[in-house]
């Protein structure tokens, strides 16, 4: 903001940014149960691009003296954020669940779909309960992992230039790369055939499921599929709230059902245990966080690395996300990020005494960091919110956990550099963050529940009855299937409102 030569306050600008994403989020999930997919999409990015144009075209104007500052490019970035969020943030998650389940159960075969750019250039959003609209149960955690790791791709690429170019050629390739998704998604994305049967347009659906499931052998599968969502159909029409149902009614009723409320709180905890053991920080800050260590490595080339490492990490827990339990992967993750964090903060803490030279031993500290953080409290909070919701608020309870979530995020960023300070520096950050992370193992321990090979129903039966998954008997059956699965193939159980 203050590189564009706003008039507005930037701190109050950025508050801004971030009540607009909170209030389009919410908006989006009404929107994505009347609108398609890529009529959202496209509409999209053709308003990300006339937002970007004209704020890139004012910000000269102001810079090269023509034109006094002006509030232009400030309502043109919060018009992007916002039309941003309605698609082009949203929709490519939907896009994961869509495809790959039904193609093809090969999670590498991702790479070889002609959507892959689309994911190289997209960011982390509510739209992840897209996902179980038709992943089987035992591959739907390794999808939802999908995106995030492309994102990290997406990341290492702008690290890499951001350290060679100036920061609006940057901005500007940034703003060129939203045409390679929406022609991808105009080519080759389908709609989504749960939408379409929830909309009463069954032919389509089945024409869309032919698509999707063109390399099955068996005969007959797009029918059966079919035949299976219009039952899940008929299901959520008897058990669920009407369509019509106001948003006011639908919040009303999440907060006072216990396996709306309950879940909620659990998973709010664990964002905010995220934030505050340092995950986005170190992400977003990480040429600072580097530089406030001491680190004998040229920064820009430790942030790249930091993007790489993140990236092979991600696809690595889509894997793991179909072995191992998310509490047993959370607790891992958590007690691996104490230790890097502890030992980090010793060395920068003699670092900046002078006791010993600069050192790489930090550095690769955060990298481990990083690394052990992506396969547990970086991934499985965003995962489980697609799990633990039931059917019938699923679609505003994601909106609204996503909602709080980023708000978490906002200030956990904002309030870092002011933090750092008040604490003594950037050794006491990394001791603040190892404790945190102590905490959450403590925490997930329990209250977590697993969700790793249970079905939706069996999730929503354990909130109906139970809060602390230590002493809850669920526990115990979920060791049982994690020692004896079989995956089945099916159509997941739920839908979206």
């Amino acid at each position: 903001m203050m590189d564009m030569g706003s008039r507005m306050n930037v701190y109050l600008a950025t508050v801004l940014v971030g009540v607009v994403r909170m209030v389009f989020g919410l908006l989006t999930s009404q929107l994505l149960r009347t609108y398609g997919r890529r009529s959202l999409t496209m509409f999209s990015g053709l308003g990300m691009a006339v937002c970007m144009t004209t704020s890139g075209y004012y910000t000269q104007l102001i810079m090269t003296g023509q034109i006094e500052k002006s509030l232009i490019p400030v309502f043109c970035i919060l018009f992007y954020v916002a039309i941003s969020v309605i698609g082009m943030l949203s929709i490519p998650w939907t896009m994961t669940a869509e495809i790959f389940p039904l193609v093809n159960s090969q999670l590498p075969n991702l790479f070889l779909n002609p959507k892959f750019p689309m994911f190289t250039a997209m960011g982390p959003s509510p739209a992840i309960v897209y996902i179980t609209e038709v992943a089987r149960p035992d591959l739907r955690g390794a999808l939802i992992c999908i995106g995030p790791s492309i994102t990290s791709l997406g990341m290492v690429i702008v690290y890499a230039l951001g350290a060679v170019l100036h920061w609006r050629t940057v901005a500007w390739l940034s703003l060129a790369y939203i045409l390679i998704p929406l022609v991808a998604s105009f080519l080759w994305t389908p709609e989504s055939p749960v939408w379409l049967l929830n909309k009463g347009r069954a032919n389509q659906a089945l024409k869309s499921l032919k698509y999707l499931a063109r390399n099955y052998k068996e005969d007959g599968k797009a029918e059966k599929l079919l035949r299976d969502l219009e039952k899940e159909q008929e299901l959520k029409k008897m058990n669920s709230t009407k369509e019509n149902q106001s948003l006011s009614a639908r919040l009303i009723k999440m907060v006072t059902m216990a396996t709306g409320i309950k879940p909620l709180l659990v998973i709010t905890v664990l964002f905010a245990l995220q934030q505050l053991a340092g995950i986005y920080i170190t992400i977003f800050y990480a040429v600072q966080f580097l530089e406030d260590m001491g680190s004998r490595m040229n920064v820009y080339l430790a942030t790249v690395l930091v993007g790489v490492v993140r990236m092979v990490f991600g696809l690595l827990t889509s894997q793991l996300l179909r072995t191992y339990g998310r509490r047993s992967l959370t607790m891992f993750s958590g007690l691996g990020m104490a230790v890097c964090m502890t030992t980090s903060g010793y060395y920068t803490q003699l670092i900046l005494a002078g006791q010993i030279e600069k050192s790489l031993i930090p550095v690769f500290c955060i990298l481990f960091y990083v690394a052990i953080s992506v396969i547990g409290m970086l991934s499985i909070p965003w995962t489980m919110t697609a799990e633990i919701f039931p059917l019938e608020i699923r679609g505003i309870a994601q909106g609204l956990t996503f909602c709080l979530a980023h708000i978490l995020m906002f200030f956990a960023l904002q309030y870092y550099p002011w933090f750092k300070d008040s604490v003594g520096g950037s050794a006491m950050v990394q001791w603040f963050f190892a404790l945190i992370s102590v905490i959450s193992i403590v925490y997930v321990y329990i209250f977590l529940p697993e969700t790793h090979g249970r079905t939706l129903l069996e999730i929503e039966e354990y909130f109906e009855t139970s809060c602390v998954y230590a002493c809850s008997k669920k526990r115990r059956a979920s060791a049982a299937i994690l020692q004896n699965q079989s995956p089945k193939i099916v159509v997941s159980k739920e839908t979206t409102d």
